[in-house]
């Protein structure tokens, strides 16, 4: 038993639990299952329910309290435990409102459950992008990009469970978003721990999740092509769902392989340091020691020497209160509210956009669909990329959040011009790059301002992202629509519809495209003379 729960306490295993409550937390991305439901169960008429949404977006974006908790505890399982329990009261209130079993709630108090049940997500998110990052320093990009692909993947995961067993059961799927996230989080999270350590072989192992991540989204894309193109009987469904599933446990194959690996070099080890050798290798490491010692001494008074006046002190490990006082703080809010708020402008109104554009319902469900595989490639490619080009090309990361933004401003503009298919492209681009940014900036974030606070400082970069979504859907295409509408029903028919909106979007995109520039070249001699020379210290 005791040999087991060691083989268990290994930073493998810690990836596959956090990759494994990342797949079921994204529950929020399928508010449409249920919403109509809600609607009428609870009387409300569509801004009414529209008000409900937006307290989704509140609590899955408000994620401070998550990270706060995070580094005054140091550790995952609390904050893991803490989402689990918020799931379960916001989910299990909703679906008792709707089925009767408590009286129909004021909207306040609907709004309240809603808010708790979006709330958890920062949780889990929180604890499983933090602790992965604190596993795999030298590769941060990477292990971000797994656990963003997997929540950004999570929404259709959650959807071919409900299609499998609740199909045309709305009600009975709110009641299983109150117990399958919570009771996988409650099983998984004692798994779930900081090791801090860096071998060898870690980006051999991330790279195997990688690769099962890409081929869980091409096989989540190819089974959406498929229910929309013809009809699938439950036979079909159970079987689709049986190889997701399988698909889900293979990341324990990479956990086993990894433990196996650390085991042997361990034991390799251990058989060095024996006999006449053990002297000669202690001999060897206390004088490789002192060198390191002096080396270290020598590197710490040159980086004291490569900060000023107008570059961040961003070895020191700075709290949230002090990382607002600085520039390159709010840079990075103002090019993350350009990038996620238009982004998230995009997907709430795609299905009206492609309605006025004369797309069929057939083909504007298809783009809801596949928004999550584009966000997936995204949050995925973005941190791979970027950790890849790092390491071989010793690009700092804040040039990726310039280029990504550049092509989200390009999608935008695709979409403006109303072209036939253009909507498609426009979708891709947007979509890759608003996921790219949700990779980017927590692993810029634990770069500059150091790891020990991340959790509390991403976490509240993160607020951007409602904050443009309320200017770019209200202020903007809202009002922009409303009053180019004409017909019946307050619709809008035609390119000018959304025209002007996606312009403005697309020169915010390319305003925070030149904010990140700036950050780039603020932060190029930081990453240059630290963060690069940490990897090659490293031997990454």
């Amino acid at each position: 038993m005791e040999r087991l729960k060691r083989e268990l306490n290994t930073k493998w295993f810690s990836t596959v639990a956090s990759i494994w409550i990342q797949c079921t937390s994204g529950s929020l991305y399928t508010f449409s299952v249920y919403s109509q439901t809600l609607k009428s169960t609870q009387h409300y008429d569509q801004s009414t329910l529209d008000a409900v949404s937006v307290f989704k977006d509140i609590g899955a974006n408000f994620g401070v309290l998550s990270g706060f908790l995070y580094d005054s505890v140091g550790g995952p399982r609390l904050v893991l435990l803490a989402g689990a329990i918020q799931c379960f009261a916001g989910y299990f209130l909703m679906w008792a409102s709707v089925t009767g079993l408590l009286p129909p709630p004021p909207v306040p108090l609907m709004c309240f459950f809603m808010l708790l049940a979006a709330h958890a997500m920062t949780f889990f998110n929180t604890a499983n992008v933090v602790t992965s990052v604190r596993n795999f320093r030298n590769y941060s990009g990477t292990a971000v990009g797994i656990m963003k692909g997997f929540l950004g993947l999570s929404g259709a995961i959650l959807i071919q469970v409900y299609q499998t067993l609740f199909n045309n059961k709305p009600t009975t799927y709110l009641l299983m978003l109150s117990f399958l996230p919570t009771t996988n989080t409650l099983l998984l999270l004692w798994f779930v721990r900081i090791y801090e350590i860096s071998e060898g072989n870690d980006k051999k192992h991330l790279n195997g999740f990688s690769f099962i991540a890409v081929a869980v989204a091409t096989y989540l894309m190819v089974i959406i092509f498929l229910e929309h193109a013809v009809s699938l009987e439950s036979a079909a469904r159970v079987i689709s769902l049986f190889v997701l599933v399988i698909l889900l446990a293979s990341p324990l194959l990479i956990a086993l392989k990894g433990q196996h690996m650390d085991s042997n070099m361990i034991s390799d080890m251990e058989q060095l340091l024996h006999g006449p050798v053990r002297q000669k290798a202690e001999n060897r490491h206390s004088s490789q020691d002192s060198n390191s010692s002096h080396l270290l001494a020598g590197n710490s008074e040159r980086d004291n020497d490569i900060y000023d006046k107008n570059s961040l002190a961003l070895q020191e490990e700075l709290n949230l209160l002090q990382a607002i006082q600085t520039l390159d703080f709010w840079i990075l809010f103002l090019a993350m509210a350009c990038g996620m708020g238009s982004g998230l402008a995009t997907v709430n109104n795609i299905s009206q956009i492609g309605v006025s554009l004369g797309y069929t319902s057939f083909e504007t469900n298809t783009l809801v669909s596949l928004w999550s595989i584009w966000n997936f490639l995204g949050r995925f490619g973005a941190g791979y990329l970027s950790d890849y080009v790092m390491h071989v090309r010793e690009w700092a990361r804040p040039l990726f959040m310039v280029i990504t933004l550049a092509a989200m401003s390009i999608g935008h503009l695709m979409i403006a011009s109303g072209l036939r298919g253009a909507l498609y492209a426009g979708s891709i681009f947007v979509g890759v790059c608003y996921g790219s940014q949700w990779s980017l900036m927590p692993s810029i974030t634990s770069e500059i301002f150091s790891i020990r606070h991340m959790g509390t400082i991403f976490n509240t970069i993160t607020i951007a992202g409602p904050v443009g979504s309320y200017i770019f859907s209200v202020r903007v295409v809202g009002y922009i629509y409303d009053k180019e509408a004409s017909g019946e029903g307050n619709t809008c028919i035609g390119t000018h519809c959304f025209m002007l909106s996606f312009i403005i979007m697309a020169s915010a995109t390319l305003l925070g495209s030149l904010a990140a520039l700036v950050l780039f070249f603020r932060t190029r001699r930081f990453y240059s003379q630290v963060v690069l020379r940490k990897l090659r210290s490293a031997g990454v």
